[in-house]
């Protein structure tokens, strides 16, 4: 059963209907799934499991480790489950579900987890070094995590939890949070948990190290890297959105304002950058794209705009921050594959097995309830009061695409207004060879908000991914590294290695330099081979396209080829996609798949195809394809499927060896790429 609003306002939300009761109505569609697995007022939150291959308590877990797992799944079940919770405790203190008081469940809960040798006890740091025997003085524990979120939810509910413990209960979940505070931390967007735990015990009258507190606020401070984002660890992704864009606000409000003014002023400076260009990070119905690692949390990183209302001079526009946390919600909880025995599934919408990280367990998924921390916000605060707004889309023309370039964070993302979609095109990503999970995640040519990555339907094609194969060697080689060079002139440039790795030069590697720029329905390529051995044979796969009974045509015009595929996703929406091929392909093929989508269960992927057969041959360098898209079955036009009127190579056998290469369209649009000097500047 889907989720269906009772309350809904379409005068102040004409867009999505959706207004702050819906928003509590939702909170309690999801906690109900929740406390429909609670047995009893004292059981843990511990959710049934429908994936046991990749998540934890992994199956091999035994002794001590499993004792591990098994705590740090506890806390996570309490603490991100209390995100949904506990706004909704503080709105509606004696709300009930399943049967059982909502404050009074998370009210022993908590003191459960904190008390040593209470059964629910999931271990203060030194108890979690103890059972690993000590042998990592500075390992950091997944109950690190769970403790901000914790303090987090102590607060938006305090007067109904924090505030009726006694003293010695008090000082028993302090004693418990301090052991974490200052305890060893991950180098990255985990620093912010002890800040803000330390943050929260502070204001809270117990002693904190205020130079561990510095050290930490300055080293996520020097994590940004312009733009709004914030660079976790080598990569960019919704970390710095719905962390590091919501836990320094929270922080600037408990302690860096008063004691820290400096580093508070920059946090604020920061989140209002990002506020100037997240909004058209989502599509025009307000989804979220499936990038990054952590797709669970799905709609969470709609969690930066409430951030940002938590500053002193927000810079949010609320109409428009409302509409997207809606319409991210709806996104979710309008498709009947979202649950699974009332639960979300491990999987960015059913369950999908090749995104689910080894660090996540079932109740990994709550973290969603992050978006819901924009219920502590009062009925009467500007982001439930405005009216919705959709930004960006309401002045673009009919098939006007806006283009928005972050160098800092090597973000490149287009508004389609021809299908409201949202394409998202990065750098700066650097995997190793083989981790095919994090170039799902970070190396595919680009995301689309309405076509979520396919994972690999087989060795040799990918979706939105070169793949090369070495004819001699008899090799698969992938892009693993991705680097960034700049936009200029409309025309995106950055360079792909195969099989990168520091063992070896780079001329003694296989890359290709991509150039790229949007056209109405999508992305037009003009990509550069970087070969040094040959022969090798290459694909590079479109979309992955949900297979639900497919239409497939082909059609010519001139030297090139085409492919359109028409269909319906999972929910019935209309879907259709084609893919173009100029210079340098040989042909189009398809390639039929099962459980690699995460929309549907079964696929097809289309791929253009061909080889380079001499050592030394000068043979085509330019790769020249297209892929489009559209939510609609009505046919594309003959100039949107073949868009290219002339090509105009400097070299007189028009391979592209060198010098530029002039794209003429046939709406007399003219763009010039040229890729001689990328040598020079290309960002990591």
């Amino acid at each position: 059963m889907i989720f269906q609003p009772k309350s809904l306002d379409y005068e102040r939300s004409p867009y999505t209907g959706l207004t702050r009761d819906s928003w509590i109505e939702a909170g309690k569609y999801l906690l109900g799934g929740v406390f429909s697995h609670i047995q009893d007022m004292d059981a843990p939150v511990v959710m049934p499991r429908t994936e046991t291959e990749v998540t934890y308590p992994h199956k091999n877990a035994a002794g001590k480790q499993l004792r591990l797992e098994e705590m740090a799944q506890k806390f996570e079940g309490l603490a991100r489950s209390f995100l949904i919770a506990a706004p909704l405790i503080h709105i509606e203190p004696d709300m009930a579900l399943g049967g059982y008081p909502v404050r009074e469940y998370y009210r022993r809960q908590v003191l459960y987890a904190c008390t040593k040798g209470h059964p629910n006890f999931v271990g203060c740091y030194e108890d979690l070094q103890a059972l690993t025997d000590f042998a990592d003085p500075f390992r950091a524990f997944q109950q690190t995590v769970e403790t901000c979120a914790l303090v987090i939810c102590l607060e938006n509910s305090r007067a109904e939890i924090w505030d009726t413990y006694t003293k010695e209960e008090k000082d028993v979940v302090a004693g418990f949070l301090s052991s974490y505070a200052a305890a060893p931390t991950v180098p990255q967007n985990w620093r912010l948990f002890n800040m803000l735990v330390m943050a929260f015990l502070h204001k809270e009258g117990y002693a904190v190290d205020t130079d561990v507190m510095r050290e930490h606020a300055q080293a996520i401070l020097n994590y940004y890297a312009g733009d709004g984002w914030y660079r976790d660890g080598h990569s960019f992704d919704y970390y710095s959105c719905w962390a590091f864009n919501v836990y320094a606000p929270i922080w600037n409000e408990w302690y860096g304002y008063a004691h820290e003014p400096y580093i508070a002023a920059q946090f604020e400076q920061n989140s209002n950058k990002l506020m100037e260009s997240y909004g058209d990070f989502f599509d025009r119905d307000g989804h979220t794209n499936m990038w990054g690692r952590s797709n669970v949390y799905r709609n969470a990183a709609t969690s930066a705009f409430d951030g940002n209302f938590l500053l002193k001079n927000p810079a949010a526009d609320p109409g428009l921050s409302r509409r997207i946390a809606s319409g991210s919600l709806l996104q979710f909880m309008t498709r009947d594959d979202f649950l699974e025995n009332g639960l979300p599934t491990m999987g960015f919408y059913g369950q999908f097995t090749p995104l689910v990280q080894g660090y996540s367990c079932a109740e990994s998924v709550f973290w969603l309830g992050k978006a819901f921390l924009c219920l502590h916000l009062p009925a009467d605060h500007p982001f439930w009061t405005a009216k919705e707004n959709n930004g960006s889309w309401e002045t673009l023309g009919e098939k006007e695409v806006k283009e928005t370039v972050l160098d800092g964070p090597a973000l490149c993302f287009t508004n389609h207004n021809a299908n409201g979609e949202t394409i998202l095109r990065t750098g700066k990503v650097v995997k190793n060879r083989g981790d095919e999970h994090g170039m799902w995640n970070y190396g595919k040519l680009s995301y689309n908000s309405k076509y979520p990555w396919e994972s690999a339907p087989s060795g040799e094609v990918e979706s939105m991914q070169y793949v090369l194969r070495d004819l001699t060697r008899h090799t698969i080689q992938k892009c693993n590294v991705t680097l960034w060079h700049e936009s200029r002139e409309g025309v995106l440039y950055r360079r792909q290695f195969f099989d990168y790795t520091l063992a070896a030069e780079t001329h003694w590697m296989q890359a290709v330099n991509l150039a790229d720029f949007p056209v109405a329905y999508g992305i037009l390529r003009v990509d550069k081979l970087r070969l040094f051995c040959s022969p090798v044979s290459l694909t590079l796969g479109a979309y992955g396209f949900p297979d639900n009974g497919t239409q497939i045509l082909r059609r010519e015009s001139g030297s090139a080829k085409a492919v359109i595929l028409k269909g319906r996703d999972h929910t019935g929406q209309e879907k259709q996609l084609a893919m173009t091929i100029y210079d340098g392909w040989d042909t189009l093929e398809l390639l039929h798949s099962a459980h690699t989508n995460p929309d549907s269960e079964k696929s097809v992927v289309v791929y253009a195809k061909t080889a380079r057969h001499k050592q030394y041959g000068y043979e085509p360098f330019i790769l020249i394809s297209q892929v489009i898209t559209r939510e609609t079955l009505e046919d594309f036009t003959e100039d949107e499927l073949f868009p290219i009127a002339d090509i105009t190579y400097t070299d007189k056998e028009k391979r592209g060896g060198y010098g530029p290469v002039t794209i003429l369209l046939k709406d007399g649009t003219r763009k010039t790429v040229a890729f001689e000097g990328m040598e020079g500047k290309l960002l990591l």
